[in-house]
């Protein structure tokens, strides 16, 4: 810090406002600040205080500040204000109260802290900070705890309990095992009781469930700004009754009986949410009846260590008053209907007190103008001369002449580049004019006047001092905005849903040989005294199936594009063998079209492009993004395709605003380099025009000429387009299938580039392949491919998958609420009050005009259009490209919607009637928000009394999937899939793909396709079935909850050799204790099963002292090698030939005792009997 903080000390203001500050008197008020000198300035003044707390006036500046603080000092933390208006929806995101907390428990350990907020995150009610430190649980190995009481106080902490820990904020209990997730930790940690004593600590990661490493004591912190006391609850919810009673009174009085019934429903849903325990769901704004004695964030900050910035007083006060005011005005609304009770008014401090309290703090305002911010009056100001720098824009030249005139004047000069390998080009280049510049690791070293200094990190804007000669230069001013730097971050990925982590009572099921029928959960039988855990599915006609729970992997969950039922097999018919046939041949026929195109394109010879040139490489560093991996690898594919004379045909797969676009920008661009033309396909004139000024804005800085095709040109111009393309005067075209008519000649045409290539029709497809005879193509598809689908087809097309989400993605914060008009009036004025756009889904075109008219009549200032499917195409054009422009503000429609339209200015998205759409619909259209940088939300809205019933556990759990963790999140992208592959695959394999369900499908196209590559696979068609007298099963007390333990059976079944089997022992006996003896005898059975099915034994069965061995009647067994075997054994081995050839083993009495060691044995010796086997 030294290098940025030196040269200030010779600014008298600076040494003054020191002084001021370490004797406190304050508040200190700077005026003639830039943005970039305030961050420099608060991180200078820093070094003397260990906490400081940066308020500013908005979320966007609050980013900013971070952003640029981080350089300084990387201990820093932005602290969001609550959303104080929709406080009473069912479930919120946990985004925001994880962000706040970790802020809370860094000031609650007194660890030194730089916290920046804006000036509302001040305004809301909190606990007193004693109250919340009381709650802190510190657990350490050795130590001392009642389970039982622990999991009550993690309840009141605001977990919430699991089945299994799946995200922040979560605890699970088993047995004497206790894992719980703390919201601003990595990873959640593993307790194990021995008794009362804790016996030992562990953290683990999520997705395996697997241990990670020990850890000798940790805290665990509250997951809720709300925590809470049996005595407490009981106190609260007296009060609220009271406060409910007499309201509801005057209400009936007014004869108002609904407000007051909506009344009631406050303290009837607070009793219930504690009586069932699902913490603090909607508790935060109730706090006043739990809590006398609330503080603001402000009283969280120690007084004499802390120092508080104020950034721009005047527009604080602007920020703090519109605050207060849109909360009264929504709470008078509220309070009239009877949405809320009085103590909810209160929730909000005023903005009259904060300021006072802020007025007593040692502060340092920092203002540009000089303005009277009257509410905070100053006892010291200072004005202080700085200069923010001008862009240079990429001039170089511009760069070194102000470089040499600072030289001259003996400045000191400190430039900062992005990174250490750019920080070493810059002082190369600037040596070239003679400009010596030292690049210095750290920030303690000191700049010489006329010295130049380079270091680097990430700062947006430089400043200059004039007064004391310092200036301070970021390469953002002189080179633009650097791209965002990214984490890597393991999205889902096409295979996380293990087949049975959802498997329900009810669920269709495919076994590989019965067919299709239903689950009906797993029954304990128990035959000749031994017990066993059987799976029970039933079939058409009333049949039961039952298999051993060790041969579940035979069985999938079915899947079916649509949500239609399956019509159920009998069990024993002919009819499953006969679906089985015809899937397969048809299979095969897919498989052999694929290959022959595979063939035909590898030998046709294309266009050859050269290598990349300096402009490509310019234009792709001027992306303002940081690219994601999936995103770089697909461009290099692509490029790659180009440059060999081999015809590219490559299919983009990726979510809406996961990036295709660049891919195809990139290649475009690249195409038109060695003089080719490029045409753009795309399926609606919308999309034609959002392609088009996409591209027109990416190359607005190249001799390349745009032109688009569709009905928003006139005829003329049309007419001169199609001129100019066939002299080769236009270089991209990007059109609707006008672009597919006759009259369209190109004069040298490259590449052409498809996108959403599953809506176009037949026809048009036709069309498309004359085209693209010899042209290389580029396939753009937003449906998400399956990864099973991806891998059996990958060595026969080209397929690029994106699956990781871009940076500067808000995430959604998605609400789930009753409907009701406050809310939605609210939600409008907010999102249009921040300049955005809001859809409206309505899921139904009858009404959808009167809905229309409410909204108008709710938001009257608002510009309201509706959109559906059943008006003509041009009608719908219109509307949607006015939304577009941005001329309409909230946009009624039903879910048309999600189908690939991107528009970054709608960030808030209000959907009626929730319950009534599918998962997966509902995923997708909460991606048509979170575009851009600002946070973005989603509204779920239901009606009570119609749909849920009054069972408030079922009604949250129904709800919660939608929020970020939970299966439903998963079940929605394999929906999505499903749809993918059957688009994929074309109508006729989608029937097919229905016939058997979609694993099965999977597996019998990748048989197919290794078959006529000349690959061999296996023929193993028989079943493998060992029966052996002992226990093997898993205790219900080991693992209580049915669908792990159907997981865990499934993998089981799974194991497939010895190394999978110590893996399984390891991981049981981490995640769920001691393996019980009959657990222990399943794995061991299930490792000897899949020898078993190595050596070909279709049957291994023993009763008392005989066992029975069945060979499969196709194996490959050397005859020959029979007789020496049964010689091995002496008299006790006999062999039956025919149909079902069988050898008899008579065991001795020690074999007997030790009877999986001897069956290991005779397996081994069998295998020997195979052509392969020895």
């Amino acid at each position: 810090m030294r290098l940025f903080r030196e040269p200030l000390l010779q600014l008298s203001e600076y040494e003054n406002i020191r002084k001021n500050l370490q004797e406190k008197e304050c508040p200190v008020g700077v005026e003639g600040c830039v943005d970039a000198q305030k961050t420099h300035w608060m991180a200078s003044f820093s070094g003397d205080y260990p906490i400081k707390l940066i308020i500013t006036h908005s979320e966007k500046r609050v980013k900013e500040i971070y952003e640029d603080y981080r350089f300084f000092d990387k201990n820093v933390y932005s602290y969001p204000a609550r959303d104080i208006i929709f406080y009473s929806a069912d479930v919120h995101g946990q985004l925001l109260v994880g962000q706040r907390l970790s802020v809370i428990q860094r000031l609650l350990e007194g660890e030194p802290v730089t916290v920046v907020t804006t000036i509302d995150g001040l305004m809301d009610s909190l606990l007193p900070p004693e109250r919340l430190a009381e709650q802190i649980i510190r657990i350490q190995e050795g130590g001392v705890a009642d389970q039982e009481s622990l999991v009550k106080r993690l309840v009141h902490m605001g977990f919430e309990r699991a089945v299994q820990v799946e995200g922040p904020g979560q605890f699970s209990v088993r047995g004497g095992i206790l894992d719980v997730y703390n919201l601003a930790d990595d990873c959640p940690y593993r307790i194990e009781f021995w008794d009362d004593e804790i016996d030992t600590i562990r953290s683990f990661d999520v997705d395996s469930q697997r241990s990670i490493e020990r850890h000798e004591q940790i805290s665990i912190y509250p997951a809720a700004e709300m925590v809470f006391t049996d005595g407490r609850i009981r106190k609260g919810l007296e009060t609220l009754k009271k406060d409910v009673d007499k309201n509801s009174e005057i209400f009936h009085k007014a004869g108002k009986p609904e407000e007051a019934s909506r009344l009631k429903r406050i303290y009837e849903e607070a009793a219930e949410a504690f009586e069932l325990s699902f913490g603090s769901a909607n508790m935060d704004s109730l706090i006043g009846y739990f809590y006398e004695d609330t503080v603001s964030f402000l009283d969280y900050f120690p007084e004499d260590q802390t120092l508080i910035f104020l950034d721009e007083p005047a527009r604080l006060v602007e920020r703090a008053e519109g605050v207060a005011r849109e909360f009264e005005e929504s709470m008078k609304g509220r309070m009239e209907k009877g949405y809320i009770v009085p103590k909810q008014m209160s929730v909000l401090r005023s903005d009259k007190e904060i300021f006072h309290s802020l007025g007593k703090r040692r502060s340092l305002l920092l203002s540009t103008l000089d303005q009277k911010a009257g509410i905070i009056g100053c006892k010291h100001k200072y004005h202080v001369v700085v200069q923010s720098i001008q862009a240079y824009n990429r001039n170089f030249e511009l760069l070194v002449a102000d470089l040499k005139r600072w030289k001259k004047l003996k400045y000191r000069m400190v430039l900062v580049a992005h990174s250490k390998t750019r920080a070493g080009h810059l002082a190369k280049d600037l040596l070239e004019y003679s400009l010596p510049a030292a690049v210095t690791e750290t920030m303690d070293e000191t700049v010489e006047p006329g010295q130049i200094r380079i270091c680097y990190g990430n700062l947006h804007g430089g400043v200059e001092y004039p007064l004391i000669k310092f200036v301070i230069l970021s390469e953002s001013d002189i080179f633009g905005e650097p791209k965002k730097r990214r984490r890597r971050k393991s999205e889902y990925s096409g295979q996380k849903l293990n087949s049975f982590m959802d498997l329900n009572i009810g669920d269709y099921v495919v076994h590989e040989n019965h067919g299709l029928g239903v689950y009906k959960g797993i029954e304990k039988i128990s035959v000749d005294k031994v017990e066993k855990d059987y799976i029970k599915i039933e079939y058409s006609g009333g049949d039961n199936l039952y298999i051993l729970a060790t041969q579940l992997d035979m069985i999938q969950k079915y899947a079916g594009a649509d949500a239609k039922k399956p019509k159920l097999n009998k069990l024993g018919g002919q009819e499953w063998h006969r679906t089985k046939t015809r899937v397969r041949g048809a299979v095969k026929d897919l498989a052999e079209d694929l290959i022959k195109l595979y063939a035909i394109r590898q030998s046709q010879k294309g266009f050859a492009y050269g290598e990349d040139t300096i402009w490509q490489k310019e234009f792709e560093e001027a992306f303002p993004y940081e690219e994601t991996e999936d995103q770089l690898t697909a461009i290099e594919a692509a490029k790659r395709d180009m440059e060999s004379p081999r015809i590219m045909d490559r299919l983009i797969c990726g979510d809406v605003g996961y990036g295709k676009t660049e891919v195809a920008i990139r290649a475009a661009f690249k195409a038109v380099q060695d003089g080719k033309q490029v045409v753009v396909l795309v399926p609606t004139t919308i999309l034609a025009q959002q392609h088009y000024n996409t591209f027109v804005q990416r190359m607005k800085d190249y001799p390349i000429n745009i032109r688009t095709m569709s009905r928003f040109r006139t005829k003329s111009e049309q007419a001169a387009t199609v001129k100019e393309l066939k002299k080769g005067m236009v270089d991209i075209l990007i059109g609707t299938h006008r672009v597919l008519s006759k009259d369209i000649e190109f004069k040298d045409l490259g590449l052409l580039i498809v996108d959403e290539e599953q809506r176009f029709g037949v026809s048009d497809k036709e069309k498309i392949k004359k085209l693209r005879e010899n042209v290389d193509v580029l396939t753009l598809t937003a449906t998400p491919i399956p990864r099973t689908l991806h891998m059996s087809l990958i060595g026969i097309r080209d397929m690029s998958v994106l699956a990781e989400p871009p940076m500067e993605r808000m995430p959604v914060q998605t609400y789930v609420m009753e409907y009701n008009e406050e809310m939605v009036r609210e939600a409008i004025a907010r999102e249009i009050g921040r300049g955005g756009q809001v859809y409206y889904v309505f899921n139904r075109v009858n009404g959808i005009v009167e809905m229309t008219a409410a909204i108008q009549k709710l938001a009257p200032d608002a510009e309201v259009a509706f959109a559906h499917g059943q008006m003509s195409e041009r009608e719908l054009e219109k509307v949607m490209y006015r939304f577009i422009n941005g001329e309409i503000d909230v946009l009624v429609s039903t879910t048309i919607i999600e189908t690939g339209l991107d528009i970054s200015n709608v960030n808030t998205m209000i959907i009626h009637d929730a319950d009534r759409l599918g998962l997966s619909q509902l995923y997708q259209l909460r991606g048509r928000v979170g575009r851009s940088n600002r946070t973005a939300y989603a509204f779920l809205l239901y009606r009570r009394n119609v749909i849920l019933k009054e069972i408030a556990e079922k009604r949250l759990a129904a709800i919660r999937e939608f929020t970020e963790f939970g299966s439903g999140f998963k079940i929605a992208m394999r929906d999505l899939e499903i749809r993918g592959a059957g688009n994929l695959l074309g109508q006729q394999q989608s029937g097919h793909l229905e016939a058997v369900g979609y694993d099965l499908y999977c597996k019998m196209l990748n048989e197919a396709v290794l078959k006529l590559k000349g690959e061999t696979v296996e023929e193993n068609d028989f079943e493998t079935v060992l029966d052996f007298d002992m226990d093997a099963y898993i205790p219900a007390s080991y693992i209580k909850n049915e669908v792990q333990k159907l997981e865990i059976y499934k993998r089981i079944a799974g194991i497939a050799n010895e190394e999978e089997y110590d893996e399984m022992v390891d991981e049981l006996s981490d995640r769920f204790g001691d393996l019980p003896k009959s657990a222990q005898n399943l794995l061991d059975i299930a490792l000897l099963k899949a020898q078993a099915h190595e050596a070909c034994i279709t049957q291994l069965s023993c009763r008392g002292d005989e066992t029975k061995i069945y060979i499969y009647n196709r194996a490959a067994v050397c005859v020959d090698r029979i007789p020496a075997l049964i010689e091995s054994y002496g008299r006790r081995m006999k062999f039956k030939p025919g149909d079902n050839p069988c050898f008899i083993l008579k065991m001795r009495p020690q074999e007997q005792q030790n009877l999986l060691k001897c069956e290991k044995n005779v397996i081994k010796d069998i295998k020997g009997l195979l052509e392969n086997g020895k």
